[in-house]
């Protein structure tokens, strides 16, 4: 896959590997600003069992 994202891209390996950190830090600002908002609540992290009434043994 990355391979053909190279292969792609115009220009020398230069403008190349700008274009690639371009195109990588767009996939993580799309990732964080939409895709983990929309997923967090489908996430079971909130879901945590602790008992209340006894206390730690040691």
């Amino acid at each position: 896959m990355y391979g053909w994202i190279w292969r792609h891209l115009p220009g020398n390996a230069l403008i190349k590997a700008m274009l690639s950190l371009i195109l990588a830090l767009a996939v993580v600002y799309v990732l964080f600003q939409y895709v983990f908002p929309w997923a967090e609540p489908l996430l079971p992290f909130n879901d945590v069992t602790v008992d209340e009434g006894r206390a730690p043994t040691q």
